[in-house]
């Protein structure tokens, strides 16, 4: 290992402590620690992310300091490259940012070992037509509407092929990874990141008989739409958004490449889910409180 990008959420003290960390780490190993948050950097020729998107740093790792959030600034500011990224959660655990402050030594000496793990995450890519720029989302596409507008009518299409007319308040295309973030809140199922597929959500809508659905992951998804009552956009992400207009279409289709992140050396996705969900909670309370399982005294009777 030659390089590290860092991408860290600013003007945190808790991400400057970790920064250092990693810096104190790289010297002895001879690696090269470059400040991806940078505010002095040329953001076209020096080692900040560039306006456009693209990174144009060449590093073997990834160290993401933040949340989710950050974590899916930085895979913007790869666009589409597919580096390892390490997520480091400074905050509270996170689906992305599932590695601890604490295991961040033990994690870079696994990398620089080969011995550290990865999942290939599906990415999206998402084109607003026509003439619109292509984008790169890890979570979801979301066409959704301005605070005061009305609801709008979407015209959605699968491979070609009509699925249906939505009039709700938005519709979200998701990947796995991002079924736990705005799809879960909007009665969508929970899908192992593992899977290949992509989901289909309407937000709110006028129908009770809409549901969620999910499509394969090598479909194409495509959004039109029909009736604009006011302000409707395309959030990616939750990173950039852009404003539709009539005959605008939003065509969503699998990435060609994928977000490769690193695993926690001590907990899976699914002890991730159990305690961002709070899955086990129950299960806990019934052994804290169950007489069942409480040892009693047995007289005999006389």
């Amino acid at each position: 290992m030659k390089r590290i990008l860092v991408i860290r959420k600013r003007a945190t003290p808790i991400a400057d402590h970790a920064m250092g960390r990693i810096e104190v780490w790289a010297k002895p190993h001879g690696v090269e620690v470059v400040d991806g948050d940078d505010p002095g950097s040329s953001p076209d020729s020096g080692p900040g992310p560039s306006v456009d998107g693209h990174c144009p740093v060449d590093a073997d790792l990834v160290v993401v300091l933040g949340g989710d959030g950050t974590f899916l600034a930085a895979v913007r500011h790869l666009g589409g490259r597919e580096t390892p990224m390490l997520g480091v959660n400074l905050g509270a655990l996170g689906f992305l940012t599932e590695v601890a402050l604490e295991e961040l030594e033990e994690a870079l000496d696994a990398f620089r070992r080969g011995e550290l793990k990865y999942e290939r995450r599906l990415m999206l890519s998402c084109s607003v037509k026509p003439g619109g720029r292509t984008f790169t989302v890890l979570n979801d596409v979301v066409v959704n509407k301005g605070a005061l507008a009305r609801i709008s009518e979407l015209e959605v299409w699968v491979n070609g092929r009509y699925l249906a007319n939505y009039r709700a308040d938005g519709l979200i295309i998701a990947t796995p990874t991002g079924s736990t973030a705005y799809t879960l809140s909007a009665g969508g199922p929970i899908v192992s990141p593992d899977l290949t597929s992509i989901l289909i959500a309407p937000i709110c809508p006028h129908a009770m008989t809409h549901r969620p659905i999910i499509i394969g992951g090598d479909a194409e998804v495509e959004i039109r739409l029909c009736q604009k009552n006011g302000e409707v956009y395309v959030t990616l992400d939750g990173q950039e958004g852009i404003e539709l207009q009539e005959g605008n279409r939003v065509v969503v289709r699998r990435s060609p490449s994928d977000a490769l992140l690193a695993c926690s050396p001590s907990r899976d996705y699914f002890s991730v889910l159990r305690s961002k969900l709070k899955l086990a909670e129950q299960h806990e309370l019934k052994k804290q409180f169950d007489c069942d399982a409480l040892p009693v005294e047995r007289k005999e009777a006389k």
